[in-house]
């Protein structure tokens, strides 16, 4: 006779990645970093994998500081200025935005990134898996920027980037880009320009491959967030209205 099977009891809570993530620590692969460094113990101990589901009953605590449990989801706007990292700290001393934010705003991490030269909308939010969920590219909102470059601008070849482009072997997805005005005027001229994808330096890439040059780059809505008159550096949070009509999808998920 054969020995009747053991039930297995499935493991209670979440893995500590996500409620990290949710507390707004980091995102969850930074978070796994943080495990790997040996920067985060659970009832006193260094855990030494990601891989351990954790509940309210456990102490977690980071770089020896207690981990509140999760609140509400929130998002804030944010005017990021130009020569301004989205990193926590940079080795070679660049500033980030991170010290520029204002002291009673809670740990919050942000939606995507902003390269260090561009400036405009960047969204923070004290939920790391709110942050993971806008960034996955089944969710990925349409960035509306503005591009000032310098050079003669071909409005054809703008025209064709909306088929798509590869340059240099990497495939960029379909780019609506427009003259601002009815026609060019002088070797400066400002650009209306929408993306979804988002891939690194995309915009300046796609813009170096038509020989235009990208003097300013300002990002003026991520999806239905709007720079809007924001002043440069100013913070401001989204209403919770707002936040559920427009993530609805996203607090049915968490069940909120």
């Amino acid at each position: 006779m054969t020995e009747k099977a053991e039930k297995i009891e499935p493991a209670k809570g979440e893995r500590i990645a996500k409620v990290l993530a949710r507390a707004g620590v980091a995102s969850r692969r930074e978070v796994e970093r943080m495990i790997a460094e040996g920067r985060v113990t659970v009832d006193g101990k260094i855990i030494p994998s990601p891989a351990l589901n954790v509940t309210a009953a456990n102490r977690i605590a980071v770089d020896d500081k207690p981990v509140a449990a999760a609140e509400e989801a929130r998002v804030w706007r944010y005017h990021k200025s130009p020569g301004t990292l989205t990193t926590n700290s940079d080795p070679q001393g660049r500033p980030t935005i991170f010290e520029k934010l204002p002291p009673e705003l809670p740990r919050v991490v942000t939606i995507g990134r902003l390269d260090y030269n561009t400036e405009g909308l960047l969204l923070l939010t004290n939920d790391g898996e709110l942050a993971r969920h806008l960034e996955l590219p089944k969710h990925a909102w349409l960035r509306h920027y503005r591009v000032r470059v310098y050079g003669w601008v071909d409005v054809a070849k703008l025209k064709k980037l909306e088929d798509g482009a590869t340059i240099d072997g990497v495939h960029y997805e379909p780019i609506k880009a427009e003259l601002e005005t009815e026609k060019q005027e002088g070797s400066n001229s400002w650009l209306s320009v929408s993306i979804r994808e988002g891939k690194n330096r995309e915009i300046r890439r796609v813009m170096e491959h038509l020989d235009l040059e990208v003097t300013r780059l300002i990002r003026v809505a991520f999806g239905p967030f709007q720079l809007g008159k924001l002043v440069r550096g100013g913070v401001e949070e989204v209403p919770r209205r707002i936040l559920r009509e427009s993530l609805g999808n996203f607090f049915k998920e968490l069940g909120k």
